[in-house]
């Protein structure tokens, strides 16, 4: 009997840890850091932290509506990591079934297009340039399409070019967001020096030119023939606001807080899938991180008789555990809620709850108890003696 209230006490603790590891792991740093957003000491630029962004003071509109209409993007920046990536910017349009944003994938450029159909079904385009990206290296990127063929140009040079990747001006619309994605986290670190969004297509001539004038003055020479929609200098070098050096364009901002725009709650299974080995490797570590959890809490009901099925609320109690910290997770811009990590959750506390009714709980208890009654009997021992 003292037997079984001690192994009831231990297991108490135990599932106690647990739990409060769980709640730390799914919701730590239980608040929104500061934006690790800073002006360059050097020169003209934005820094962005791990958890750095900036959002445009209002949104952009096409001004040729067209399917096909020309565009061209000029960037000019320094990444400070090659082993991961992040989404360089994207444009925002909730009730627009196309949003287009450009991403560095380890060392690779992407260009992106998620395209949205009537029955709210989304078909992702990318367009990948390899190994581009190194670790303190300064990159000069233009984008350049007439709607039907994209070419990308680094430092003033062609290397590479998408004959059907569907880029054009309309993609630039919407709400701007600078350093990460709109709907979840995925924050780029390194530092920016120029932007540049234009209606038209720019000839190899042109873009050459405004490298050379980007990287020797910090700025392009727009002439009469590049018609610009948005060039950010980021030469303010204090204060929250990027000015638009096109007249009546808009502006950008740095905020207090970091955050994502329009965080995701709990999205669904179906469209947090993607293929590839991250993936898979969040879904394991889901699974195996509520295996303990599932052990404990049924062997904890089981040892307790006070619940007639402890198999069934340990599976429960778990999918309510992890449902309330994804749900949570909305509210914390550096976290991801979606309905994938509920589903392997509940599914590692099944395999937890099948682990100890496969009886290896007597072999665990077996470890414990002789080590437990040895530090009682020293501690007994010592008391006789005083």
């Amino acid at each position: 009997m003292i037997r079984e209230v001690t192994n009831a006490k231990l297991l108490g603790v135990a599932c106690g840890l647990v739990l409060g590891g769980l709640l730390l792991a799914g919701l730590w740093p239980f608040h929104s850091p500061r934006n690790q957003v800073t002006w360059s000491a050097d020169g003209n630029g934005l820094r962005f932290g791990r958890h750095g962004t900036i959002l445009s003071s209002g949104k952009f509109k096409a001004t040729d509506a067209q399917e096909n209409a020309s565009c061209s993007i000029e960037l000019w920046l320094e990444p400070d990591f090659t082993a991961g990536g992040g989404t360089l910017f994207a444009f925002y349009a909730p009730g627009s079934p196309r949003q287009f944003s450009l991403q560095q994938s380890i060392s690779d450029l992407a260009l992106r297009i998620d395209i949205r159909d009537g029955r709210y079904r989304t078909r992702t385009t990318r367009f990948y340039v390899g190994d581009i990206f190194r670790r303190g290296k300064p990159l000069f990127i233009t984008v350049a399409s007439n709607g039907g063929r994209t070419s990308v140009y680094i430092d003033g040079e062609l290397v590479e070019t998408a004959p059907e990747f569907p880029l054009s001006e309309r993609d630039f619309e919407g709400e701007l967001v600078i350093a990460n994605w709109p709907r979840v986290d995925d924050s780029w670190s390194g530092l920016l020096r120029g932007l540049a969004f234009y209606d038209q297509e720019l000839s190899p001539a042109q873009v050459l030119h405004d490298y050379r004038t980007w990287i020797k003055k910090g700025r392009p020479d727009v002439s009469e023939n590049e018609r610009a929609v948005a060039l950010y200098l980021f030469d303010e070098r204090a204060g929250h606001v990027i000015h638009n050096q096109v007249p009546t364009g808009t502006d950008l901002y740095i905020p207090d807080r970091y955050l994502v725009l329009d965080q995701v709650s709990l999205e669904p299974f179906w469209e947090a899938y993607h293929s590839g080995w991250g993936y898979w490797n969040d879904v394991l570590i889901n699974i195996a991180g509520f295996i303990p959890f599932g052990f404990l809490f049924c062997a904890y009901f089981s040892l307790t008789r006070r619940i007639k099925r402890p198999a069934l609320v340990t599976i429960l109690l778990g999918f309510t555990i992890s449902l309330t910290i994804e749900s949570l997770q909305a509210f914390l811009p550096t976290r991801d809620s979606n309905s994938t990590d509920v589903i392997t959750n509940t599914l590692g506390t099944c395999f937890g709850v099948w682990f100890y009714r496969l009886n290896l709980h007597p072999v665990l208890f077996a470890r414990i108890w002789p080590h437990l009654v040895g530090t009682k009997a020293k501690a007994s021992t010592g008391t006789h003696m005083n």
